[in-house]
């Protein structure tokens, strides 16, 4: 049989489908919905034109993940697409048909042949903890500043007392255990003392689910801030990145030119994931302080006459080829190969 290519545009209720052959024809376009019966349908239609080589999917971290899953599942290769560019948009018009059919071009056309994470194993299961560890959070530095506050404008003898306790803790529990009787609603003592113990109230819950969040991310092995970061960002297929730079440049560490004149410098390429870059930059920091051989090649480089900035910027690429290459042996050992 013929091998045929797949294009995929991804929506909330409907993927559209595009199928072409190895010189860019159109063999068929169709919309399928996005439960599991109809994600089996659509695989099997695209397989009905011939032996499908890959599937390009716009979206596969988003609308495109249960698609992504389920052919990988059957042994599909999947790759990543861009949206279409604008100038291309103006050109030929936007529908979902025509993106799909896009986005199985994309492919002879070498254009943006990334391969997606999976999100189906233990990084997923981190990643989606890492989402509602960060959600409450927000949420409780939001009440504690707000509880905060209102102290600052509380009647004088409220705001007397409770500034009067040193510890975060306490004043949480202060607050949280006031006692209000029936009193005239007016009396902006006790709609000052309501709002701080309903504050307080708010904030307790979410210390249980931060306390909760953690622990069932320390059960995947991961550290709570830097670690599944980047882990994250990797995967659970760190097959898919090629190559050190590849993963360089997905974290944003990837140095580029930024010469001029005289002067002959790098920077740090600002694209790819930008929580990924943190990790790095605390891992290196860390290391300047306790390593004796990263601060002597902090003190060589200065030497030669770059600032501590730029020397931080060197080491984050050659900490990155160390963590691919402890992860890739470490995926070979869970594999078994």
């Amino acid at each position: 049989m013929n091998q045929v290519i797949g294009g995929v545009d991804t929506h909330a209720d409907v993927h559209c489908a595009a199928v072409i052959d190895q010189v860019g024809r159109l063999l068929g376009v169709r919309g399928f919905g996005t439960d599991r019966l109809s994600l089996g349908q659509l695989r099997a239609w695209m397989e009905g034109f011939g032996v499908l080589e890959v599937v390009k999917i716009e979206g596969t971290g988003a609308y495109g993940a249960g698609l992504t899953r389920h052919l990988h599942d059957h042994g599909i290769k999947v790759l990543e697409v861009s949206r279409p560019n604008r100038r291309m948009r103006r050109a030929k018009g936007r529908s979902d048909s025509l993106d799909s059919q896009a986005a199985a071009r994309a492919v002879p056309e070498g254009v943006a042949g990334v391969s997606p994470k999976l999100g189906s194993g233990a990084i997923e299961s981190g990643r989606v903890l890492t989402v509602s560890r960060t959600g409450a959070m927000k949420a409780r530095v939001a009440a504690i500043n707000t509880l905060k506050a209102m102290i600052v404008t509380a009647p004088t003898e409220l705001r007397s007392s409770l500034q009067a306790l040193h510890s975060r803790q306490a004043l949480i529990d202060t607050c949280a255990a006031f006692r209000i009787g029936a009193s005239d609603a007016a009396d902006t003592t006790i709609a000052t003392t309501l709002a701080l113990r309903t504050l307080a109230k708010r904030i307790r819950p979410l210390d249980a689910e931060i306390a909760e969040t953690d622990g069932q991310l320390a059960t995947f092995g991961m550290g709570v801030d830097t670690t599944s970061a980047l882990l994250v960002t990797i995967g659970d297929n760190p097959d898919r990145l090629r190559s050190e730079a590849a993963l360089a440049r997905l974290c944003g560490v990837a140095p580029i030119p930024a010469s001029s004149g005289k002067v002959r410098r790098y920077r740090l390429h600002r694209g790819g994931v930008r929580p990924a870059n943190r990790p790095l930059h605390v891992a290196v920091i860390a290391r300047l302080r306790y390593d004796p051989r990263t601060r002597a090649y902090m003190e060589r480089r200065v030497s030669e006459g770059l600032s501590k900035l730029e020397v931080i910027r060197c080491l984050k690429p050659y900490l990155v080829r160390e963590v691919l290459r402890a992860l890739r042996q470490d995926y070979r050992e869970l594999r078994g190969t």
